[in-house]
Protein backbone atom coordinates (compact mmCIF):
# COMPACT_ATOMS: atom_id res chain seq x y z
CA UNK A 1 0.00 0.00 0.00
CA UNK A 2 2.65 2.23 1.16
CA UNK A 3 3.99 2.02 -2.86
CA UNK A 4 1.04 2.73 -4.39
CA UNK A 5 0.54 5.47 -2.40
CA UNK A 6 3.60 7.03 -3.62
CA UNK A 7 3.00 6.71 -7.09
CA UNK A 8 -0.26 8.18 -6.79
CA UNK A 9 1.27 11.13 -4.81
CA UNK A 10 4.08 11.15 -7.39
CA UNK A 11 1.22 11.88 -10.35
CA UNK A 12 -1.32 14.16 -7.79
CA UNK A 13 0.74 17.35 -9.10
CA UNK A 14 1.11 16.30 -12.97
CA UNK A 15 4.23 16.71 -13.05
CA UNK A 16 6.05 17.09 -16.46
CA UNK A 17 8.78 14.41 -15.42
CA UNK A 18 8.75 12.04 -12.70
CA UNK A 19 11.56 10.08 -11.78
CA UNK A 20 10.94 6.24 -10.40
CA UNK A 21 14.07 4.80 -9.30
CA UNK A 22 13.23 0.81 -9.29
CA UNK A 23 10.04 1.65 -7.21
CA UNK A 24 8.85 -2.35 -7.71
CA UNK A 25 12.18 -3.80 -6.81
CA UNK A 26 10.73 -4.82 -2.96
CA UNK A 27 7.80 -6.00 -3.65
CA UNK A 28 6.53 -9.82 -4.86
CA UNK A 29 5.62 -10.51 -8.34
CA UNK A 30 2.01 -10.64 -7.79
CA UNK A 31 1.61 -7.06 -6.15
CA UNK A 32 4.99 -5.98 -8.69
CA UNK A 33 2.43 -6.86 -11.57
CA UNK A 34 -0.60 -4.93 -10.25
CA UNK A 35 1.21 -1.93 -9.49
CA UNK A 36 2.87 -1.81 -13.19
CA UNK A 37 -0.66 -2.04 -14.33
CA UNK A 38 -1.86 0.98 -12.19
CA UNK A 39 1.74 3.15 -13.06
CA UNK A 40 0.67 2.32 -16.87
CA UNK A 41 -2.79 3.29 -16.60
CA UNK A 42 -2.01 6.22 -14.38
CA UNK A 43 0.61 7.39 -16.81
CA UNK A 44 -2.39 6.92 -19.43
CA UNK A 45 -4.02 9.53 -17.94
CA UNK A 46 -1.47 12.21 -16.86
CA UNK A 47 0.97 11.63 -19.87
CA UNK A 48 3.89 12.96 -17.82
CA UNK A 49 7.41 11.74 -19.03
CA UNK A 50 8.63 9.09 -16.36
CA UNK A 51 12.19 8.47 -16.59
CA UNK A 52 12.11 4.54 -14.96
CA UNK A 53 15.10 2.83 -13.38
CA UNK A 54 15.05 -1.04 -12.94
CA UNK A 55 17.31 -3.95 -13.65
CA UNK A 56 14.26 -5.79 -14.73
CA UNK A 57 14.09 -5.95 -19.00
CA UNK A 58 10.82 -7.28 -19.43
CA UNK A 59 9.77 -4.47 -16.49
CA UNK A 60 11.45 -2.19 -19.04
CA UNK A 61 9.87 -3.28 -22.14
CA UNK A 62 6.38 -3.63 -20.55
CA UNK A 63 6.52 -0.21 -19.55
CA UNK A 64 8.81 1.71 -21.67
CA UNK A 65 8.71 3.15 -24.86
CA UNK A 66 11.78 3.34 -24.61
CA UNK A 67 14.87 1.33 -23.00
CA UNK A 68 18.00 3.15 -22.80
CA UNK A 69 20.88 0.12 -21.38
CA UNK A 70 23.70 1.91 -19.31
CA UNK A 71 27.42 0.45 -18.64
CA UNK A 72 28.61 0.16 -15.10
CA UNK A 73 31.03 2.98 -14.00
CA UNK A 74 31.58 5.04 -15.44
CA UNK A 75 28.23 5.07 -16.59
CA UNK A 76 27.38 5.34 -20.59
CA UNK A 77 24.81 4.38 -22.85
CA UNK A 78 25.47 1.10 -24.63
CA UNK A 79 21.94 0.63 -25.98
CA UNK A 80 19.45 2.61 -26.73
CA UNK A 81 15.98 0.82 -28.40
CA UNK A 82 12.16 2.51 -29.35
CA UNK A 83 10.04 0.19 -27.79
CA UNK A 84 7.66 -1.05 -30.77
CA UNK A 85 4.67 -2.65 -28.89
CA UNK A 86 1.19 -0.91 -28.73
CA UNK A 87 -0.46 0.63 -25.70
CA UNK A 88 -2.27 -1.03 -23.50
CA UNK A 89 0.30 -3.37 -22.85
CA UNK A 90 0.04 -6.88 -21.18
CA UNK A 91 3.13 -8.65 -19.86
CA UNK A 92 1.05 -11.78 -20.75
CA UNK A 93 0.69 -11.16 -24.18
CA UNK A 94 4.15 -9.79 -24.88
CA UNK A 95 5.87 -13.18 -23.70
CA UNK A 96 4.33 -14.68 -26.50
CA UNK A 97 5.02 -12.30 -29.13
CA UNK A 98 8.10 -13.05 -30.81
CA UNK A 99 9.65 -9.51 -30.97
CA UNK A 100 9.25 -9.43 -27.23
CA UNK A 101 11.47 -12.38 -26.81
CA UNK A 102 14.16 -11.15 -29.19
CA UNK A 103 14.46 -7.36 -27.41
CA UNK A 104 14.58 -8.98 -23.81
CA UNK A 105 17.61 -11.29 -25.70
CA UNK A 106 19.12 -8.09 -26.96
CA UNK A 107 19.00 -6.35 -24.23
CA UNK A 108 20.55 -8.94 -22.09
CA UNK A 109 22.90 -9.46 -24.48
CA UNK A 110 24.63 -5.89 -24.50
CA UNK A 111 24.37 -6.51 -20.25
CA UNK A 112 25.96 -9.39 -20.29
CA UNK A 113 29.84 -8.59 -20.11
CA UNK A 114 28.97 -5.61 -17.98
CA UNK A 115 27.58 -7.96 -15.46
CA UNK A 116 30.09 -10.19 -15.88
CA UNK A 117 32.67 -7.46 -15.17
CA UNK A 118 30.94 -6.24 -12.39
CA UNK A 119 30.83 -9.73 -11.12
CA UNK A 120 34.11 -9.98 -11.26
CA UNK A 121 35.37 -6.96 -9.35
CA UNK A 122 33.19 -7.81 -6.79
CA UNK A 123 34.90 -10.90 -6.72
CA UNK A 124 38.11 -9.63 -6.13
CA UNK A 125 37.67 -6.95 -3.56
CA UNK A 126 36.14 -9.53 -1.91
CA UNK A 127 39.15 -11.50 -2.02
CA UNK A 128 41.42 -8.53 -1.37
CA UNK A 129 39.48 -7.81 1.63
CA UNK A 130 39.79 -11.55 3.98
CA UNK A 131 43.16 -11.16 2.54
Amino acid sequence: MKQRLAIARGFATNPEILLMDEPFAALDEQNKHLLQSELAKLWEEFKSTVVFITHGLEEALLLGDRVVVMSSAPGKIIKDIDVPFDRPRHLSDLKRDPKFNELAEELWNSLRSEVLAARELETRKLQESTS
